[in-house]
């Protein structure tokens, strides 16, 4: 049986080496019988885990828990400094596209005509492609009524994005009095995730949208995403 600290340092190298998040059920199936203790070796890794996070405080980076598992990232506080290191800027999300994902996140299954209904603005064809495309929302099914609209939901790709275990984790409406999001690109309507073309398509349609816009007093402003 392998020792604590052997454990974690094992746990250390794998989730450095992952690029994804790893659940802990994926973690135990990496050691062979007899490395963790018999019984228990849920907790074990739970422990182990627990132990390099709390080694990790104080450091730039941190062992993050989300929705698929556990990561390594960045600090927030640390994204002026890494984000210099990118010749690339970071992608730049419309207010209508983080206003839609923000919708279909609080109201979900939601279709586009809930959508339209809040933001009193129709959804560009583009905004939801671009959410579907990056992996944040999925069809979920159909609305039993006439012309049987799409149903849309958020994914754990979302929830990972967005630093969150679970939906459970959002903040509550009724603390929200605006959308503010470091990633909304104010006054371009640009969408920064895509082809030229789609680019410039989705400006000139979100554009005329927000013109007639309403203030949305039941969309939110999303947790900050990882790092």
């Amino acid at each position: 049986m392998l020792k604590q600290k052997e454990i974690e340092q094992a746990l250390e190298a794998v989730l450095l080496a992952a690029e994804e998040p790893v659940s802990i059920d994926r973690l135990i199936g990496l050691f062979d019988a007899g490395d963790l203790p018999e019984g228990s070796p849920r907790q074990a890794i739970r422990t182990a885990l627990a132990e390099i996070e709390y080694a990790l405080e104080g450091r730039g980076y941190e062992l993050k828990r989300v929705a698929s598992g556990y990561r390594f990232q960045i600090r927030q506080s640390m994204s002026p400094w890494v984000s210099r290191l990118k010749e690339t800027r970071p992608p730049r999300f419309s207010r209508a596209l983080m206003e839609t994902l923000a919708l279909i996140a609080y109201k979900q299954p939601a279709t586009r005509g809930d959508i339209e209904a809040v933001r009193g603005v129709s959804v560009s064809p583009n905004i939801m492609r671009t959410l579907l495309e990056r992996g944040w929302i999925s069809v979920v099914g159909q609305r039993a009524v006439p012309g049987r609209p799409t149903l849309y939901g958020t994914t754990r790709a979302f929830l990972d994005y967005f630093n969150l275990r679970s939906l459970d984790e959002l903040p509550p409406l009724s603390e929200i009095r605006a959308l503010v999001d470091p990633h909304v690109a104010e006054g371009d309507g640009e969408i920064e995730t895509g082809s030229d073309a789609e680019s410039a398509d989705t400006e000139e349609t979100d554009t005329a949208n927000e013109e007639s816009a309403r203030p949305l007093a039941e969309v939110v402003p999303l947790p900050t995403p990882k790092r």
